[in-house]
């Protein structure tokens, strides 16, 4: 599902966090929000793919509001994970991967969000409400 934000890898190793940009851009300083959620949590070492949004009061991403770095202090992740502790987990079957995430986030600070997964395929009833929310 496309959250309408950037793309981001989150690196944490040991007490070191980085944001990179899809282009390798560090955007670390540019979203706290993430950084410090990620180095809140008790796992030490894991990369995180995820969407950089900004969520309205409707809990619809915002882009334009993400783009005019107004808000940069409200960005939060969306997060699909890569690996933990050194394993690379893209390989894993989708489920097992989000389980593994829901892991590593339980009882997280805010500021970094699993995306949420809908089991099987897309019917038809979840893309119309989809689309009535603009995703």
């Amino acid at each position: 599902m496309n959250h309408d934000g950037y793309r981001m890898l989150v690196i944490r190793e040991d007490e070191r966090v980085r944001l990179l940009s899809r282009n390798g851009s560090d955007w670390t300083k540019r979203y706290p929000w993430i950084a410090e959620a990620a180095l809140k949590n008790r796992q030490k070492r894991f990369v995180i793919d995820g969407e950089a949004v900004i969520l309205g009061v409707d809990g619809i991403s915002d882009f334009n509001a993400l783009h005019s770095r107004k808000h940069d202090h409200e960005v939060q992740l969306y997060a699909f994970i890569l690996a933990m502790d050194g394993d690379d987990l893209r390989d894993l079957p989708l489920h097992l991967r989000k389980t593994n995430l829901e892991r590593l986030l339980a009882r997280r600070p805010d500021g970094i969000i699993v995306a949420p997964f809908e089991r099987g395929e897309i019917g038809p009833d979840l893309f119309r409400a989809a689309c009535r929310m603009g995703l």
